[in-house]
């Protein structure tokens, strides 16, 4: 495509940066958006605007996120460029996976109806020729990133031989690699003439339990690795004073119900990706804690 220029908002997060990065390293000319400034003027002349603003820990989501989704549309109307957003699992609830396109909104958590409230307005936007793609994914992955559900919690504990499990031991669960998912956005920016007003692009990532976890963590480090469970009784002891802990709790659903991501449509775009496997994703997470693993894949 001619024009490729994008404005990437949020560029200082985990979605964002990693858009960011991918995208300039496409050839793309990124402007990253500077919070509090005129979103419409900064948007003048891009062909895609990748919306990565994402309220930290999940702040105020009922009020930000429809106040940043009509500061994004308006300011692709004005500036005709197209719309790239990420999309979580919230709005699928409980059903049984693998969760796509032709799945049906059924979200059981607040945060869950807040997404597909959000979702619905970029589709409606469609309808009015506006050109928006959901790039759908599930937790994120990065072995540097302190944030991550794996550092934060699953891995803590990983020098000592323990992997830590937010729900069943064996629920298939859906993740993605920042790296991956920043390829994605790049990728899928080249065809953006090419693609409908509106696309839900699944991008399968990962699909693994915490015992498929343990079971490459031990394999790699050659001795056992013990599965722990993450005491949520003190995390609701803690809610009424933490705002990210309240909001933890109310997603733990999403670690009892096994799930993974139907990535059929990316995998039609964009034919010959690779995603990143777990082994891989095991071993950078060993070598940034100094810990040596096996090194084989």
């Amino acid at each position: 495509m001619s024009n490729k220029r994008a404005l990437v908002l949020g560029a200082g997060g985990n979605f964002g940066g990693a858009a960011a990065a991918a995208l300039a390293a496409a050839g793309w000319q990124v402007a990253r958006y500077a919070r509090g400034t005129d979103m419409a003027a900064a948007a003048k002349g891009a062909a895609l605007i990748v919306n990565g603003l994402n309220p930290p820990n999940y702040h105020a989501w009922a009020r930000l996120i429809p106040e940043i989704t009509t500061s994004v549309l308006a300011a692709a109307a004005a500036s005709g460029a197209a719309v790239l957003v990420p999309g979580n699992v919230y709005v699928f609830g409980t059903q049984p996976g693998p969760w796509g396109t032709t799945t049906p909104h059924r979200p059981v958590a607040r945060k869950g109806v807040i997404r597909a409230e959000m979702e619905a307005r970029y589709r409606a936007a469609t309808e009015s020729g506006q050109k928006v793609v959901i790039l759908r994914a599930g937790d994120f992955v990065a072995a540097r990133n302190a944030g991550t559900i794996l550092n934060m919690v699953m891995l803590k504990g990983i020098a000592k031989g323990r992997v830590t499990a937010l729900g069943a031991p064996d629920a298939p669960h859906a993740w993605a690699d920042l790296g991956d998912l920043g390829r994605a956005v790049a990728a899928l920016a080249d065809q953006m003439p090419a693609l409908p007003a509106c696309n839900d692009i699944g991008f399968a990532g990962l699909t693994f339990s915490p015992a498929d976890l343990a079971a490459e963590v031990g394999r790699q480090l050659r001795r056992q690795v013990k599965i722990g469970q993450f005491p949520w009784w003190a995390l609701r002891l803690a809610a009424p004073f933490w705002e990210l802990g309240r909001e933890l709790g109310e997603m733990r659903y999403l670690y009892d119900t096994p799930h993974a991501i139907d990535g059929t449509d990316f995998a039609r775009l964009v034919p010959g990706f690779v995603a990143k496997s777990l082994p891989q994703v095991v071993a950078e997470h060993l070598a940034a804690r100094g810990l040596r693993g096996a090194g084989t894949f």
